[in-house]
């Protein structure tokens, strides 16, 4: 079965931590620790990346290689 999830930087951290509870652990693994904060639902994911330091073209990727393995 192929797996049709996708993320992109430009969707909220909070949509994606609801809609695919599955990439909370990959989010965690890359140093996003605080994804019940009050800035995650209204957060992209880019922002996000860029506020932790990290590089939002890799968060992206992480993320869509976790959700590939589930």
């Amino acid at each position: 079965m192929e797996n049709n999830k996708k993320i992109t930087g430009d969707m909220l951290v909070g949509k994606i931590c609801a809609e695919y509870p599955e990439a909370i652990p990959a989010l965690q693994a890359v140093g996003m620790h605080c994804l019940g904060c009050p800035s995650s639902q209204m957060e992209s994911l880019n922002d996000a990346a860029f506020v932790h330091g990290l590089d939002p073209e890799k968060v992206v990727a992480a993320v869509n290689a976790a959700l590939a393995e589930d």
